[in-house]
């Protein structure tokens, strides 16, 4: 349970657990319940292509993302997958909400065991692919 007394649904970990290890997800769209008790699902895909991921980030709502990374290491190395966790919680979206993500992230965070990288974002620029490429690529 976080701070804020927000939960996460076992249909969150069950997500998480087909995408990390049945690779049957690309990406998990999380959410608060509408009684905001809850860290629920609101949507998984297999849609590989990384802009389509984004479009999933309203411009005025805060949401939870894991996104499953695949990138080209450079030399010919071949590729490299790395499972990525989002906070998105821009500007424009309501204070009491970014207020409850906030306090509610780490109970999800702690949960999804084999994530490799954390990524905030307020804004599109910091969730653009090359600004996750270059924090992935950091901790290879």
């Amino acid at each position: 349970m976080s701070r804020s007394g927000v939960t996460v649904a076992d249909e969150s970990l069950s997500a998480f657990n087909d995408l990390k290890l049945g690779k049957k997800h690309k990406f998990i769209i999380y959410t608060l319940n509408d009684k905001k008790t809850d860290i629920v699902v609101e949507k998984t895909s297999n849609e590989a292509d990384y802009d389509t991921f984004l479009e999933e980030f309203p411009e005025n709502e805060c949401k939870y993302a894991i996104y499953d990374f695949e990138y080209e290491l450079g030399g010919g190395e071949g590729k490299r997958s790395k499972i990525v966790f989002f906070t998105w919680s821009p500007d424009t979206a309501p204070i009491r909400s970014k207020m409850v993500y906030a306090s509610s992230k780490d109970a999800l965070r702690r949960a999804l065991n084999g994530v490799a990288t954390d990524i905030q974002g307020t804004d599109f620029s910091e969730v653009a692919y090359e600004v996750v490429l270059d924090k992935v690529n950091r901790k290879v």
